[in-house]
């Protein structure tokens, strides 16, 4: 467990608390403790879905400018890329991961979030990448993911301003997938990450690596990656429990030993 980011792991469900008041900025040690905390939740067999939680407040809101404002060009071409693979560490865990934002998700923060599967916000959630304010872009996967989730005429809208997202507006271009109230966003995402406690963990592995790597090329490459996780999976246990399982007593019941 780091000192401003841990893992909380409860009915097959593992949290990865950001807690670095106030407002969670992400410095060069969270970001290494996120890469250490988003190993740990892929490795850990009793974890079967991750929720990405920063507290009640606020998710985080940006990178820590403090620290990068003294830092010159030799020091950010060496620290570019473990900036942007700690991001990419959590985008690459093998397993459902859910963002329960509140508060601001700024900057580096809405770069987290979007490194998950789905997004969850508060009603009262700010998103927003406003780099472009001081001078910068998004540096850690922000103009790639974002293009990817809304498109390139909104997210470069949102990019070239810089201006903050309301939780309405993020919901209603596809930046977030459901609005709760704040008191809740969070055991929301906990409930939705803990359906998949007794799921077939090999086939959700395959899902995600499907649908991540075939958005990044040609259809028939993606096409060729589906085929070869498709037959993969008769390898499985769990694909022998659920075929045998839907044959004895139809569909939804089997029970699956992620092996």
């Amino acid at each position: 467990m780091g000192e401003f980011v841990r893992l909380d792991v409860a009915d097959g469900v593992g949290t990865i608390v950001l807690d670095r008041p106030k407002m969670n900025a992400i410095s060069i040690q969270v970001q290494e403790e996120l890469r250490a905390a988003a190993a740990e939740a892929a490795d850990r067999d009793d974890v079967r879905a991750v929720v990405l939680y920063g507290g009640e407040r606020v998710f985080a809101a940006g990178n820590d400018v403090k620290e990068m404002a003294d830092m010159s060009y030799p020091d950010m071409v060496k620290r570019s890329g473990p900036l942007q693979s700690a991001v990419t560490a959590v985008a690459r865990i093998p397993k459902p991961v859910v963002a329960a934002v509140t508060g601001y998700a700024l900057g580096g923060g809405c770069e987290l979030a979007l490194a998950a599967d789905v997004r969850f916000a508060a009603e009262n959630a700010t998103f927003g990448q406003p780099e472009v304010l001081l001078g910068i872009i998004p540096g850690a996967g922000g103009t790639q993911r974002l293009t990817r989730l809304v498109g390139p005429s909104r997210a470069k809208d949102l990019i070239f301003t810089g201006r903050f997202v309301q939780a309405d507006e993020a919901l209603a271009i596809g930046l977030v997938d459901r609005l709760y109230p704040a008191e809740s966003v969070y055991d929301e995402a906990v409930a939705w990450a803990r359906q998949f406690s007794g799921a077939a963990t090999h086939a959700l592995r395959a899902a995600k690596e499907c649908i991540d790597r075939g958005i990044e090329t040609d259809l028939e490459t993606g096409l060729e990656i589906e085929r070869q996780q498709f037959a993969a999976l008769f390898a499985t246990e769990d694909r022998t429990a659920g075929m045998q399982s839907f044959l004895e007593n139809g569909p939804g019941k089997a029970r699956f030993e992620g092996r």
